[in-house]
């Protein structure tokens, strides 16, 4: 493996840790903010751009959108943010979807952390053939 393609690799894997911890924190607005009235859970997109300096596809951090499903509508006309009705609504922040896209965010990171390492490691050992 070239020199090149490890530190490809390297550049990949980094891209995907910073991807993933802008993921986990996404969610952990969206687990922060579960018993806010009217709040909209965030969902974050990733998209592939072609980078025409190095010829090679990035990922990136897509748009940030807001969940439009509708929250619990609680009966509580006292609420200061009541409708006419005197129903509150409530955040559309589901506690499972969130802990699982967590998981799920961790784990990419814990893979592209692993495959940053190994290639690390092989860089390390072909500088260690260079020098002898």
């Amino acid at each position: 493996m070239s020199n090149n393609l490890i530190s490809s690799a390297m550049a990949s894997a980094s891209q995907g840790m910073q991807a993933q911890s802008f993921r986990l924190r996404v969610v952990s607005e969206n687990l922060s903010n579960a018993d806010t009235h009217g709040y909209k859970r965030k969902m974050v997109t990733f998209q592939n751009q072609f980078d025409a300096k190095t010829g090679k596809d990035i990922l990136s951090i897509g748009n940030v959108t807001l969940d439009q499903s509708i929250g619990e509508r609680l009966f509580d006309p006292a609420h200061p943010l009541a409708d006419a009705g005197g129903y509150v609504n409530m955040s559309n922040v589901d506690m499972m979807i969130e802990l699982s896209d967590a998981r799920e965010a961790n784990r990419s990171y814990e893979a592209n952390l692993t495959t940053f390492n190994q290639a690390r490691k092989m860089y390390s050992g072909l500088l260690d053939l260079i020098r002898r």
